[in-house]
């Protein structure tokens, strides 16, 4: 945990932000993989260890904004729970370290919230990602678990975007924690990816990686020599010459804070010159990204400029055509980058998504662009000091998409397609770095993963 005043600190501003009624914050529970003593690893709720800091299951807490008065819900263990798990804290000496001097069993949360109800205040709550939390939010409430998460509090939801946006400098401390787990995993990644080597080796190595420095991956690893499918979290392939492994992965640190890097490999080590030259312009996209992500401009500006970058690039080897301008605002560019150039990063490896993708992403002054490819672009809005976001631009020959944009003559005044047919056998290339926003510019968050043609080689010769 952080030291007190941080959890403190922060309940106050959000104090500052809401004026009436109370913050319900609820933690999550364990999670039962197949009987219920054996659980899933346990992930506490963003918003509560936010707030609160406190790592365990069953607790939840509560912001007063009209007494000031935080309290935090759960229950000491049992005697049995003691002959399991060992002697633990009182819940009061837990709340003690987030600042929190008044403490109640669970099981007064309920009469807590019907009396709070019965005075007129407004209850304020998250909207409930998970299905014990809705449930319990409908014995609480009386809204039904199905409609719950419609009855989320959108001021609370703003005031917890604005907090949670802008990083602290002890949080970006824990970033560069996990940054260095994220390091070795692409490196030892890029060691491995060898002809005939099962991709499962590889993504279970990298996992153990994770592991060894305190915490789970931040999401489940995308590892596999099938790039042109996005989110690939099969590992069943054995890797073959002339393939390309786009390595997606990060790790979580001890107080989970999140990394999240892509690198593509060549197996067995060597670019050919095929992909060598998208690689090139991939790596072009994302290296401008970095020198022009600054506070002041729009992500969505600069995921467009990403856009042109790439389009400029495919068409200087034949597989685009006409003006770039032109290509880029009508979508054509979107065949071979049909996502967004990047999202937040902080608690959640896509920051504050539990809260509503499009009012974390964006304003009232920028809003999604409707247009496919440019639509999937998480976070748009105006740039701050103190964000933190994920820069990863890439292309992909998807052979079901062109087919279809084939067949229907898609974008054909922009697209080359009797070149592109040559390339379905290509699979994807993505590069991602983790972007902090400055006063004046932006920096790259940990040591920078090898990400040169030259680099990645080097790296990839060894073992």
């Amino acid at each position: 945990m952080f030291n007190a005043e941080v959890y403190k600190r922060r309940r106050s501003a959000l104090r500052k932000q809401m004026t009436s009624g109370i913050a319900l914050i609820l933690g999550n529970s364990e999670a039962s993989m197949n009987y219920p003593a054996n659980t899933y690893h346990f992930r506490q709720d963003s918003n509560f260890l936010y707030f609160f800091g406190l790592d365990f299951p069953d607790f939840a807490g509560v912001i007063d904004f009209e007494t000031g008065q935080d309290i935090i819900f759960a229950d000491d263990l049992s005697i049995d729970d003691i002959v399991w798990m060992g002697d633990q804290p009182s819940v009061r000496e837990r709340a003690l370290l987030a600042g929190v001097e008044n403490t109640r069993p669970f099981s007064k949360l309920a009469e807590y919230i019907s009396e709070a109800i019965k005075k007129g205040k407004k209850v304020h709550f998250t909207p409930p990602y998970r299905a014990v939390n809705k449930m319990l939010l409908e014995s609480l409430t009386g809204i039904r678990a199905a409609v719950v998460r419609d009855h989320a509090s959108t001021p609370l939801i703003r005031a917890i975007i604005a907090l949670r946006s802008v990083k602290e400098p002890c949080e970006i401390e824990e970033l560069e924690k996990a940054a260095v787990a994220g390091y070795e995993m692409q490196v030892k990644a890029m060691k491995m990816a060898k002809v005939g080597r099962w991709e499962q080796t590889i993504a279970g190595t990298i996992e153990g990686i994770s592991l060894a420095h305190g915490g789970v991956p931040s999401f489940p690893i995308i590892l596999s020599q099938n790039g042109q499918i996005l989110h690939n979290h099969s590992h069943n392939n054995i890797l073959e010459a002339g393939r390309l492994v786009v390595c997606d992965c990060g790790a979580e640190s001890l107080l989970h804070y999140a990394s999240d890097h892509t690198r593509t490999t060549p197996v067995g080590g060597k670019f050919t010159d095929r992909q060598k030259e998208i690689y090139e312009i991939v790596l072009a996209a994302n290296n401008a990204t970095n020198k022009n992500t600054k506070p002041g401009i729009t992500y969505q500006q600069v995921h467009l400029m990403a856009c042109k970058i790439i389009a400029q690039g495919l068409s200087e080897l034949g597989l685009m055509k006409g003006n770039v301008d032109d290509a880029v605002c009508e979508g054509a560019h979107a065949l071979f980058m049909p996502h967004g150039l990047g999202h937040m990063i902080g608690l959640d490896v896509h920051d504050m998504e539990d809260l509503g993708q499009t009012l974390v992403g964006y304003d009232e002054e920028t809003r999604p662009i409707k247009q496919f490819g440019t639509e999937a672009l998480r976070f748009g809005r105006k740039l701050e000091p103190g964000f933190c976001l994920t820069n990863e631009p890439g292309i992909y020959f998807i052979p079901a998409l062109i087919d279809a944009w084939k067949k229907e003559n898609k974008h054909a005044d922009f697209i080359n397609y009797d070149l592109v047919e040559k390339y379905k056998d290509f699979g994807g290339i993505r590069l991602e770095d983790m972007l902090l926003v400055t006063e004046s510019g932006c920096r790259i968050i940990g040591e920078r993963p090898p990400i040169t043609v030259e680099e990645v080689e080097a790296i990839a010769a060894t073992e």
